[in-house]
């Protein structure tokens, strides 16, 4: 099947999943981030005061979807949207009308957990459930939607705040998801996808790992570790945006078209990596996702001149394009689909909690005189070290793979 056959046959879920991820941006680090002057001033907040305020709320909502992220495996794709995207508008009405520290941290906490939790969880649970022999496709085309809100919403918000009081801008993020995602991902989400393969359907087959078996398997952990890394240091580089310009002296539209190639790049590299996927499997990929983001943090660290900036979000969009694609599919590959929300939920809710420390550890480190351009040098090479080590974890994945087909 053409992968144009496959958008036209598909297109409902496709758009449904893509409406989900891109309105997931208004609960991401680089939406919330690019307010961080305002929460700064608004609340006499230091780096490491706001990053630390951050860290608590996003690791509440890690906390809590660890405990509601199942609910994908009882209820249907529709209705865990349907709520997700009330509790979605209802966290950018708070971040609206907050008046305090405390207000900012439950504001935070909803954003992080409805946005960047729930919503991205949910669109991803179902492509991994809906497609089998085209799950990597799947996957890509929807985590595209991640991409688009990163391409569209930086450059609207930056437009907005010159003009604009910044509370009435989470206003109209709230109205956004009431008249425009609500309709759309209800319409498109109207009945679940049958799973299909090769021209028959594919009922569930070999084995299907539990939560608790999951968890117990230490290859798990490893793979997790492994794939936490991009969402480690992509948030603390969105979140401390703001003071990587300052002490780079570069401006702000630098990194307006630096988030649209990022995107493009993201879209392009996801959607071939999709195609891979479905051809070697989403294992196999596994090691390729932190080349690029090590070598970015080690450029970026070393940068002066503005033009490099643009080239490290070229080389964040190769990663997250590989990323979206791995990360979307080998859980199912690997544990099967029966409980596939469940074990997802540990998945996301460990990207959230990494989303969380990073911004904190590095908030508090430029507090502490450790400058963020020394910082992203040791990213880099961590990153490098993590290649090392999912190379053997690929292959013991494949391992898991034959055996659960016995």
């Amino acid at each position: 099947m053409t992968f144009q056959t496959f958008v036209r046959q598909n297109a409902r879920w496709l758009i449904g999943g893509m409406g989900l991820t891109f309105f997931a941006s208004f609960g991401q680090t680089f939406f919330i981030a690019m307010f961080a002057s305002q929460y700064r001033t608004e609340f006499d907040l230091s780096h490491g005061a706001f990053g630390s305020v951050y860290m608590v709320g996003t690791l509440a909502s890690a906390i809590t979807l660890v405990f509601i992220g199942k609910v994908v495996d009882f209820y249907a794709v529709r209705q865990v949207a349907t709520l997700v995207i009330f509790g979605l508008a209802l966290a950018c009405v708070a971040m609206a009308m907050v008046s305090s520290v405390a207000g900012l941290v439950f504001a935070l906490y909803l954003l992080r957990l409805a946005g960047q939790g729930m919503m991205s969880h949910t669109a991803m649970t179902a492509m991994g459930r809906w497609f089998e022999a085209e799950r990597g496709r799947a996957v890509a085309v929807t985590s595209s939607g991640h991409q688009l809100g990163e391409a569209i919403f930086p450059f609207i918000v930056v437009t907005l705040l010159v003009s604009v009081e910044w509370r009435f801008i989470w206003w109209g993020c709230a109205l956004a998801l009431l008249f425009v995602a609500l309709p759309l991902i209800r319409t498109c989400f109207v009945q679940d996808r049958t799973p299909s393969g090769t021209g028959t359907r594919v009922l569930e087959s070999g084995r299907q790992w539990t939560r608790r078996e999951v968890v117990a398997d230490p290859w798990f952990w490893l793979t997790t570790g492994g794939v936490l890394a991009p969402g480690f240091i992509g948030t603390s580089v969105w979140f401390h945006q703001v003071h990587l310009l300052e002490i780079k002296h570069w401006d702000a539209s630098v990194l307006v078209l630096g988030f649209t190639l990022m995107s493009i790049t993201s879209v392009a590299t996801s959607l071939l990596a999709g195609q891979m996927v479905d051809r070697f499997s989403a294992y196999r990929l596994l090691p390729l996702i932190l080349v690029p983001l090590g070598l970015g943090c080690l450029l970026l660290g070393f940068a002066q001149p503005a033009y490099l900036l643009i080239v490290f979000m070229l080389l964040i969009g190769v990663c997250y394009g590989v990323y979206s694609a791995v990360f979307g599919s080998v859980w199912s590959e690997v544990y099967g689909t029966r409980h596939l929300g469940s074990i997802r939920s540990v998945v996301f809710a460990g990207m959230v909690l990494s989303s969380a420390i990073g911004p904190g550890i590095t908030g508090w480190l430029i507090d502490t005189g450790v400058g963020f351009e020394q910082q992203l040098k040791v990213m880099g090479l961590l990153c490098l070290v993590g290649v090392a080590m999912l190379v053997p974890v690929s292959k013991q994945l494949h391992l898991h793979v034959v055996a659960n087909a016995r």
